[in-house]
């Protein structure tokens, strides 16, 4: 793959991510690299950069990643992270390795790593058939509102009715997302290249069933049967109120996501492991 035209995808709040922006840009006039920038926020403005760029860099924490990445699940344009935050999970790249990075990119020292996405079918009750879509790289969580108390929620696999949760809430993972908070509720971690929804509540009242991993042709199906409030967030970035009654779907999305692996990236498991280790005890 050759790359002709490299877009940035910044934190405009992150002063240390508005400074790597500057000195991306700068390193791309310098080799006269054709390039833009644009907030991690401004959809509009990503997906109409992204239509004729060949790879998206985004600078900053996971957060920032997963702002870009509903942008990149438009268009299928690769996505590196290049990690500001504390832990970056889903970035491989350090703010200190940017300029090697980006002559590996222009070098065309990389490969393609495929990640699962998820999508979301919010159906309202009695209104099945207006259906809001929403798509997620890591995670869909259905969960009490902030000031609510729990939520009481019938959870099906496929056409099997699996358990019902009064809980916090229920995280669908993807094995990408399995990392974040799904983990922090008690899920397993499962290798980001795989195919596969990770299931889990989060705070069960007297549950026997925790996290269960499901196929990638399988729907999980999530109905609010009892709430004072509810949402589904969408990768933590989005928070859409639902009812009593509503039903949430998330089933695998079809395309992937592509991620980039700059050439000597570590391993998952490394760098899992010495992501872990930053983690306070």
């Amino acid at each position: 793959m050759t790359v002709k035209r490299i877009g940035f995808a910044y934190n405009p709040t992150n002063e240390a991510a508005v400074e790597l922006r500057e000195r991306a840009e700068g390193w791309c006039r310098m080799h006269g690299i054709e390039h833009w920038a644009a907030q991690a926020q401004d959809f509009e403005g990503l997906c109409k950069g992204l239509e004729s760029s060949d790879i998206l860099v985004v600078l900053g924490g996971d957060g920032t990643l997963l702002r870009a990445a509903r942008a990149v699940i438009q268009v299928d344009v690769p996505l590196l992270g290049v990690n500001l935050g504390k832990i970056g999970f889903l970035s491989k790249v350090e703010a200190v390795e940017l300029e090697a990075v980006l002559a590996k990119l222009m070098a065309g020292e990389f490969t393609i790593d495929p990640r699962m996405a998820l999508e979301a079918r919010l159906l309202p009750a009695g209104r099945e058939d207006a259906a809001a879509v929403h798509h997620a790289l890591n995670d869909i969580v259905v969960a009490r509102g902030a000031l609510a108390r729990v939520v009481r929620l019938d959870v099906a696999i496929g056409p099997t009715h699996v358990a019902t949760f009064i809980a916090d809430g229920l995280v669908v993972s993807s094995p990408t997302g399995s990392t974040g908070y799904s983990f922090s509720a008690g899920g397993p971690i499962v290798a980001p290249d795989s195919r596969n929804l990770i299931v889990t509540p989060i705070a069960a009242y007297l549950s026997t069933v925790r996290s269960v991993v499901v196929g990638p042709d399988q729907v999980v199906r999530c109905r609010v049967v009892d709430a004072t409030e509810a949402i589904v967030s969408i990768d933590g970035r989005e928070d859409v109120p639902i009812a009593v009654g509503d039903v949430v779907e998330v089933r695998a999305l079809a395309r992937p996501i592509h991620l980039v692996e700059p050439a000597g990236s570590q391993p998952f498991w490394d760098l899992f492991r010495r992501k872990v280790e930053l983690l306070p005890s």
